[in-house]
C-alpha cells in the first residue's frame, strides 16, 4: 500500500483532525519569519492545510495565502475558521494538479509534502517560486511515552496482533526522529535548485488521557484503514493498557523544520 492511497483518509475525520492533530512552538515560526520576512504585501501558498493548525500565524502577517488542499471538507472547515481574514483562501484538490498564477514569496507545508512525490512536488514548488523566495518544510514526529516502558511494551504486542498483521508489515523498533534524518531532509531541496539549506529541530511533550488518545489514532491514516471490526478491538486493547498504566500517556515530539531558497 503506498503513500499516496491513503492521503483521501484524512478528510473522513476532518473534525476530530483539527480538534486533536497539534500545532506546532512559537519558535519555528519566529525562525521560518527571521529567515522569509513577510508581510501584508507577501503572497504565500500553504500546501496541505489539514485542519489550520499551522495557519494562522502567516495569516496574522498580513500575507495573502492561498490553501491547497486534497480534502474538501478540509477547505470548508478552515473557510469558516479563518473567515475573518479576508486575505485567507482555499483551493481543493492535489497540489500536483492545482494551478496558482503567479510568483510566490513563501511556499509552506506542515506534515503533508511528505504525500506529493518528492520530484513533482519540489520542482513545482521551485517554479511557482519568485526568485529569492523561500520553501519551508515542516513536520512533528512523536514518540511514544519514555516514562513507562512497560506500557510501550504491552503496546508493542498489540501493535503485532492487529495493526502488524493487518497492514502484513514486519515490526520495526521505535526510534526518536534524529538529526540526520532532518538534515537529509533538508538536502533534497539542493537536488531542485535550491539554495542556503538550512534546518532546526524544536521538542515538546503532549498528555493525552487513554479515550483522548484512542482518538488522536483514528486520525491517523494507516488507522483509518483498518478493517473496523479489528480496528475497534485494537483501539480498545490499547485503551485498556493505557488505563492499566495510570490512565494517561505522555507523547514526545520533535518537530524539524527545513528551509530552502530560490536565488
Amino acid at each position: 500500500m503506498n503513500n499516496n492511497s491513503l492521503n483521501w483518509t484524512f478528510d473522513t475525520v476532518a473534525d476530530t483532525y483539527e480538534k486533536l492533530r497539534p500545532g506546532y512552538v512559537d519558535e519555528l515560526y519566529q525562525t521560518i519569519f527571521d529567515y522569509a520576512p513577510i508581510n501584508n504585501t507577501s503572497r504565500v501558498v500553504e500546501i496541505g492545510i489539514g485542519g489550520g493548525q499551522a495557519t494562522l500565524p502567516f495569516l496574522e502577517t498580513g500575507c495573502n495565502l492561498i490553501a491547497v488542499d486534497y480534502g474538501k471538507n478540509f477547505c470548508e472547515l478552515c473557510r469558516e475558521k479563518f473567515k475573518g481574514y479576508p486575505n485567507f483562501s482555499a483551493v481543493s484538490g492535489k497540489f500536483e494538479d492545482v494551478e496558482l498564477n503567479g510568483e510566490y514569496d513563501l511556499i509552506y507545508s506542515a506534515s503533508a509534502f511528505h504525500w506529493i512525490p518528492e520530484e513533482i512536488g519540489y520542482k513545482k514548488v521551485f517554479d511557482m517560486l519568485k526568485n529569492g523566495g523561500v520553501f519551508a518544510r515542516f513536520a512533528n514526529h512523536p514518540y511514544r511515552d519514555k516514562d513507562k516502558p512497560t506500557l510501550s511494551e504491552e503496546m508493542d504486542r498489540i501493535y503485532a496482533e492487529y495493526y502488524y498483521k493487518y497492514h502484513n508489515k514486519k515490526q520495526e523498533p521505535l526510534v526518536e526522529y534524529s538529526e540526520t534524518q532532518a538534515w537529509n531532509r533538508a538536502l533534497i531541496a539542493e537536488k531542485y535548485g535550491f539554495t542556503d539549506t538550512q534546518y532546526k529541530l524544536f521538542y515538546r511533550t503532549r498528555t493525552f488521557s487513554a479515550k483522548e488518545y484512542i482518538m488522536l489514532l483514528g486520525t491517523y491514516s494507516d488507522h483509518i484503514v483498518i478493517e473496523e471490526k479489528i480496528r475497534n478491538e485494537f483501539f480498545s486493547k490499547i485503551e485498556d493498557a493505557i488505563n492499566r498504566h495510570g490512565g494517561e500517556i505522555t507523547i514526545y515530539d520533535t518537530i524539524d523544520l527545513q528551509l530552502a531558497r530560490k536565488v
